[in-house]
């Protein structure tokens, strides 16, 4: 029998390890795509139920290019749900987005290589818009909470995702900043599958570097980690604040999505 939990979470475990967070239980699903990266995880955040799914698997041993992003996508929109709220760490590009801040992005710029970013293989051909990829009505309840807790952060943005696992060169890591203004190894293709299933997106992309291209700052996964640790008490404190604020009507592009789409 189909859930009807109208809200997911992808991220990592640490989002939902609080005790806000209630879990009521775990569901294994197979999709046409294979096993998402975990059992879903089906919870109550302020009286609101929610499905997560730790995206890198339940103990971050799936590398960003090998996450399994169809079955994942798949897998929620089984459970019923219509919007996502996609938290994941990026470096900056720019100076005045510091590590430590909260960035709701507005755009993306894909820069990764070989991962498959479409249900649409044929022989069903359809082109979604990609104009405006993130859920207008999301991101403005996730800014205007971010603002009223008094959290450094910005609605406006391009994510700049590359393949990885390896962190940039200097020289990319310049050549990226001519095109946005954070990087990051897992917004695509979950932005572009969700659209496709008439799902909204919104990332809450967590700053822990300036990437390499400042020349004193060098990226390892050990600091990324230690600034990752203190954004995740900030992203827990903004979804208890966020997720009762969700609408449960939809009035915006990602529902309408399909709508002339098919050829």
């Amino acid at each position: 029998m189909k859930e009807e939990i109208k809200i997911g979470i992808i991220g990592g475990t640490g989002v939902y390890n609080v005790e806000e967070f209630r879990i009521i239980r775990k569901i294994e699903l197979e999709t046409p795509y294979g096993k998402p990266s975990a059992p879903l995880t089906v919870g109550e955040i302020n009286g609101r139920k929610v499905v997560f799914l730790p995206r890198h698997g339940e103990k971050h041993t799936i590398p960003p290019h090998k996450i399994n992003y169809r079955a994942n996508i798949w897998a929620l929109k089984e459970m019923g749900v219509n919007r996502i709220i996609a938290p994941n760490a990026v470096g900056s590009l720019v100076e005045e987005l510091k590590p430590g801040m909260l960035v709701f992005p507005d755009q993306f710029i894909d820069f990764t290589k070989r991962r498959e970013s479409t249900f649409y293989d044929g022989p069903k051909v359809v082109h979604i818009s990609n104009s405006e990829p993130f859920c207008p009505e999301l991101r403005k309840i996730l800014s205007e909470t971010a603002n009223k807790l008094e959290l450094d952060n910005t609605n406006k943005a391009t994510y700049v995702c590359i393949e990885g696992p390896s962190f940039s060169t200097k020289a990319e890591s310049n050549m990226f900043r001519k095109f946005g203004d954070i990087i990051g190894m897992t917004l695509i293709p979950e932005v572009k599958l969700a659209r496709e299933l008439e799902i909204c997106y919104a990332s809450i992309s967590m700053i822990t570097d300036y990437d390499v291209w400042k020349e004193k700052d060098e990226v390892s996964a050990e600091k990324v980690k230690e600034t990752m640790a203190k954004n995740i008490v900030k992203v827990r404190k903004l979804l208890l604040e966020v997720i009762p604020k969700i609408p449960e009507d939809r009035n915006c592009i990602c529902s309408r999505a399909l709508k002339d789409a098919e050829l």
